[in-house]
């Protein structure tokens, strides 16, 4: 046996609201990309090993988590998210960890796709979680962005100059942005890396108490599906987020700041509930009728991070209620169409109390990714009564398959 090295020097990786970014391996300028070929050869066999252990120990621990099916699923998503990042030093000495948007519209660190993508990181480094919206605070905190919630994007790749797409998503990024710092800071035991940022997540929080609860016609995530007001799961993300503040509040020793704004959230999901819920399940919207539902998948952070304002029957009435939705390739992402995400089907199934029922939300997803005729890097985005895909492939969200082993990561 032996091997073949292949190797791309890009010399500068990211031009950094207007600063041109060597790659981090060569971030002081002081290697080049011989010398990072002679380093790889001469650690080949140890790194050979250290990556057979890594796989051994992924397939180990996912198959005792979610089982040989959901084992393999990780293992397809591992290399997917990571490859579809770029890594560079900031010129304050932060670490950026920037997406491609791939197959969509090119964007770089945008705050919707790094929102599903976060588990995988949250579980293996939070400094990979930090880095993943670092710049997002200091595009907010430098003054370059002057809204009063968070921005989309930085740019289009590799250009991180500022926001390119085209309209905002309002809710939809402060939810984002409040969830992934507060579950860093769970993680971490602390509140320090909120502290930081302590100003802007609070000017974040209250425009989610002001505009949250009940939001105006705008995009989500799932801007594919167009705009819609009212939207119920939008809605629980948003006051998931007024929860994190909370939370983050607590840990740092700010008890009032806490007292005020948990009683806000805990009310915010009292009324949710009243206006969400349709007999045996919760609606698309607040305005639609008896026949609507969607995947309540924000609800996953209430529960794993144990902030615990939404009332536990509403997940417990909704994945009994998906389960009598299900197509052949899974659950479609609401009652409009039958396309699905299967990232938000995952986090869908991590509401499940026991794993027969996470199984049936999984194993369409499986049967997907191994029967489908599109031959491309997995996508995210599919018909769940055909093999075929809709759109996207190949794109980082799939690091938000790993919320069942962060869930367990966050129970012990």
């Amino acid at each position: 046996s032996n091997y073949i090295m292949v190797g791309y020097d890009d010399l500068y990786s990211i031009q950094y609201f207007r600063e041109n970014i060597r790659p981090y391996w060569n971030r002081k300028g002081d290697s080049s990309i011989q010398k990072q070929f002679a380093l790889a050869a001469a650690e080949y066999e140890q790194l050979m090993k250290r990556c057979e252990k890594f796989d051994a120990k992924l397939m180990h621990d996912a198959a005792i988590s979610g089982g040989k099916e959901y084992a393999e699923l990780l293992a397809l998503a591992y290399r997917q998210a990571i490859a579809a990042h770029k890594l560079i030093e900031t010129p304050n000495g932060e670490l950026a960890w920037l997406s491609k948007e791939n197959y969509s519209n090119g964007s770089i660190g945008t705050v919707d796709v790094t929102y599903p993508s976060a588990p995988m990181f949250l579980y293996y480094n939070p400094e990979f979680a930090k880095a993943l919206i670092n710049f997002i605070f200091y595009y907010s905190e430098s003054g370059k962005w002057t809204k009063p919630f968070a921005a989309h994007d930085v740019g289009t790749y590799p250009l991180a100059n500022g926001q390119t797409y085209v309209g905002d998503m309002p809710v939809e990024e402060c939810g984002n942005m409040l969830i992934l710092t507060g579950a860093i800071c769970k993680m971490e035991g602390k509140a320090d890396y909120a502290l930081k940022h302590w100003d802007v997540l609070t000017t974040w929080t209250d425009y989610l108490v002001e505009n949250g609860g009940d939001p105006a016609n705008q995009l989500c995530t799932d801007d594919f599906a167009g705009h819609w007001a009212r939207n119920a799961n939008l809605a629980v993300k948003a006051i998931v987020g007024v929860a994190a503040y909370a939370d983050m509040a607590d840990m740092a020793g700010k008890k009032d700041i806490a007292q005020k704004y948990g009683a806000i959230a805990k009310d915010m999901a009292a009324k949710w509930k009243e206006m969400a819920q349709e007999g045996d399940h919760y609606r698309l919207t607040f305005d639609t009728g008896r026949d609507t539902w969607s995947q309540k998948y924000n609800l996953v952070w209430d529960k794993m991070l144990g902030y615990n304002v939404f009332d536990p029957s509403i997940a417990l009435d909704e994945v009994a209620y998906y389960l009598t939705k299900q197509n052949v390739y899974g659950l479609p992402l609401d009652c409009r169409r039958g396309y699905t995400k299967s990232d938000w089907i995952m986090w869908t199934a991590t509401l499940a109390d026991d794993h027969e029922t996470f199984m049936k939300f999984v194993q369409p997803i499986y049967d997907f990714a191994n029967e489908t005729t599109d031959r491309i890097g997995l996508t995210d985005w599919y018909n769940t009564d055909s093999d075929k895909r809709v759109g996207f492939e190949a794109r980082p969200v799939l690091g938000g398959f790993y919320i069942k082993m962060l869930e367990e990561k966050f129970s012990k």
